[in-house]
């Protein structure tokens, strides 16, 4: 009898920043194919194998297995100069990629007048206002496959269409640079030329993502979907305005790499034991982080929450249950990985947040928007800590029944189970209950 392949997706439940890469490649023993499916190079996912370190922005975090395909699909605005960069120094470590990395025609294009606009728009927002984001052109991008200029993958094999379009493209911005922020304009000419340059480099890279996957899946291979950021910063469903460009909850894994929803089979959560946010917006459980005393303290410096893209300092707080609880709902998660839970190592006490009050009324679920959520004023649950170490534990019996005991009410609360708990950042250092790729 055929295997019927069993498909998975990753996403992120928080503010980005879970530990999304190394589940995904934890995961990759068990796939034939990895697809990321939204977003750009603002994506940061690190993985450690063997004590050694690998830093992806846009290639797959299935790269790291031997024999596992990977895509980037139609969803995710692509840099192709940085893309190129980011596989040589996989390359010149020994990975190979381009005889396992596909790229879907389809992706919109991030172009450096996109990333002159993003620097911009900021600088002309001041501190204060200021959305946050990394600068790399990943808004201004996904404005303009909105608006139906962009420039796609395919274009760049159609030199005299591209130029044209591009040279409409520059005159429309420059003029938005020069006039309105007051910023340098975008040489056409060294645009074009980089391009050109860049397109005939992955050209051997390029194939039709969605009727490769259609045949994989055909074929019995399991496929995981890759999602970058997090729940909590998607641009229909996150805190407005404080959020990233892409949908990035699991649905839009069928629109971003072009297959249908009835191929996705499981969504696994990804859930820090804790809540950190990198940039502005709203975050009801956050803590100080300036006593070395503090529990947000120790989540900052022990979890070492700085971003892997900007190398910015995250903010930290507890973990919010309420919010996690949106997350599970507008996903569908049907399993939670629960990561860095050694980080939470020593702590005494422990607080999760399980609603808000928000003027006169209580609720136990994050509401849209960021001035609504900004106004929330967090319900705190206390539960006892453990002072024996997680870090490196390999099966659920072997952690401390305080820990067991936080992660079980989790699960109670949330009314999702917890597949596995990863404690600590190496491939080995992970608990499994149950393999979202196994029956």
């Amino acid at each position: 009898m055929k295997r019927m392949a069993k498909n998975v997706v990753v996403v992120g439940t928080q503010w980005g920043d879970e530990g999304k890469g190394k589940i995904v490649d934890w995961l990759t023993d068990h796939a034939g194919g990895v697809v990321r499916f939204q977003g750009g190079h603002n994506a940061g996912h690190t993985l450690v194998v063997d004590g050694k370190v690998y830093k992806l922005n846009l290639v797959p975090s299935g790269i790291v297995r031997d024999g596992v395909e990977c895509f980037i699909g139609n969803g995710v605005v692509l840099d192709v100069h940085h893309l190129l960069n980011e596989i040589d120094i996989l390359e010149a470590g020994g990975i190979d990629v381009r005889a396992r990395l596909k790229i879907s025609p389809g992706c919109p294009l991030i172009l450096p007048y996109h990333a002159a606009l993003d620097h911009a728009r900021e600088a002309a927002k001041g501190a204060d206002a200021k959305i946050g984001t990394t600068g790399k052109g990943i808004g201004p991008a996904y404005e303009d496959k909105v608006a139906r200029r962009a420039l796609r993958v395919y274009d760049l094999f159609h030199p005299s269409r591209f130029a044209d379009k591009l040279k409409e493209n520059i005159d429309y911005h420059n003029f938005v640079l020069t006039r309105f922020l007051n910023a340098a304009p975008v040489d056409y000419q060294a645009v074009l030329e980089q391009a050109m340059a860049d397109g005939e480099a992955i050209e051997a890279l390029v194939t039709d993502v969605s009727a490769a996957l259609h045949a994989l899946n055909k074929a019995g291979r399991n496929l995981l979907f890759e999602g970058a950021q997090g729940a909590l910063l998607d641009i229909d469903h996150g805190t407005y305005p404080f959020v990233t460009s892409s949908n990035c909850v699991a649905g839009q894994a069928a629109a971003g790499s072009g297959i249908g929803p009835g191929m996705l089979h499981h969504v696994l959560g990804i859930t820090k034991a804790y809540t950190t946010r990198v940039g502005s917006g709203p975050f009801p459980s956050e803590l100080a982080i300036d006593s070395v005393d503090s529990p947000g303290y120790q989540m900052s410096h022990k979890g070492q929450e700085f971003g892997t893209v900007t190398g910015r300092k995250r903010r930290c707080g507890w973990l919010d249950l309420a919010a996690l609880k949106r997350s599970i709902q507008i996903n569908g998660v049907t399993g939670l990985c629960i990561t860095k839970l050694d980080v939470l190592d020593g702590l005494g006490e422990l607080k999760i947040c399980v609603g808000y009050r928000l003027d006169d009324r209580t609720l136990d679920l994050l509401p849209m928007g960021a001035d609504e959520v900004a106004a929330c004023r967090p319900i705190l649950e206390t539960l006892p800590g453990w002072t024996a170490s997680t870090a490196g534990v390999e099966t659920m019996d072997a952690l401390p029944a305080t820990a067991r005991a936080y992660l079980a009410r989790i699960e109670e609360i949330c009314e999702i189970p917890i597949d596995i708990v990863s404690t600590g950042p190496d491939r080995r250092e992970t608990v499994v209950h149950h393999h979202p790729l196994d029956g």
